[in-house]
């Protein structure tokens, strides 16, 4: 068991169903965000703090064995927000990781690194990127810190390239693309369970019938998604009306992120 896990954006969608599902993996859960956190439970710690200030993320890793970092933004924004919290955030995290011992790191990356691959292709973790916008170029950016620190210091990490994880899928491009909380859950703690683990990518999707994407690489993780998109099929053609196939979403693996303009401010 992991003594102090730091969950960085613990205050979103996703932070907020670690910081539940993850309670008694570690002995303290650090918890922190920009963000309102609420009332600090048993076992856990709350530190607020701005990924862009590199004091406080060298305050923040401090007494860490182990971080998910979700923290930044997660959707297309202009180009000085992105950078302020996606660039020079991770940035600090790993500068902080490497000066406390380099704590093994979960990074959430995504895929609207790939996003402009089409949907009938079938990818695995040698794919080139083609970043869909502003924030797939931030975790490109994330990757690549985390591979020259892995190289350079000895840093491990775990590149969770995220589909699309909701409690259930909602439309039909996630039937490819669907990433369960229990399988999320479960890679987290494969992951810190491996013996070594390297600087390895993983496509955060569940077992799903359509899926794009192979993992066959980072089999030697032991992790095994369980859930399956497919399950919610039928309630999705029965609720959800099937794009146009000429529609981004349709043609485009990162979906509605390749329609997006960039953001200029």
């Amino acid at each position: 068991m992991l003594n102090r896990l730091l969950i960085t954006g613990a205050a979103g969608q996703l932070g907020s169903m670690l910081r539940e599902k993850l309670q008694g993996r570690a002995a303290i859960l650090r918890l922190s965000d920009v963000a309102d956190l609420g009332e600090a439970h048993e076992g856990e710690e709350l530190v607020p703090c701005d990924l862009s200030d590199g004091d406080a993320v060298m305050r923040l890793v401090e007494g860490c064995d182990g971080i998910v970092h979700l923290g930044g933004i997660s959707v297309e924004k202009s180009f000085d927000l992105i950078e302020a919290a996606n660039l020079r955030g991770v940035h600090n995290l790993y500068e902080a990781a490497r000066a406390h011992g380099r704590p093994r790191i979960v990074f959430a990356s995504s895929n609207h690194t790939i996003g402009y691959h089409p949907q009938t292709a079938r990818l695995d973790h040698s794919a080139p990127y083609r970043p869909d916008g502003y924030y797939g170029v931030s975790k490109i950016f994330g990757e690549a810190v985390a591979s020259l620190y892995h190289d350079k210091f000895g840093q491990e990490s775990a590149l969770v390239r995220i589909g699309s994880c909701t409690p259930k899928p909602e439309n039909w491009r996630m039937l490819a693309t669907w990433f369960s909380h229990d399988d999320f859950v479960a890679l987290i703690e494969a992951v810190f369970r491996a013996p070594v683990l390297g600087c390895t990518m993983i496509w955060g999707a569940s077992n799903n019938d359509h899926g794009w994407w192979d993992n066959s690489h980072a089999a030697f993780l032991g992790w095994q998604p369980k859930d399956n998109a497919a399950d919610w099929a039928e309630e999705i053609a029965r609720t959800v009306p099937r794009p146009d196939p000429d529609e981004a979403v349709a043609r485009y693996q990162g979906g509605v992120f390749t329609d997006e303009p960039i953001h200029r401010s």
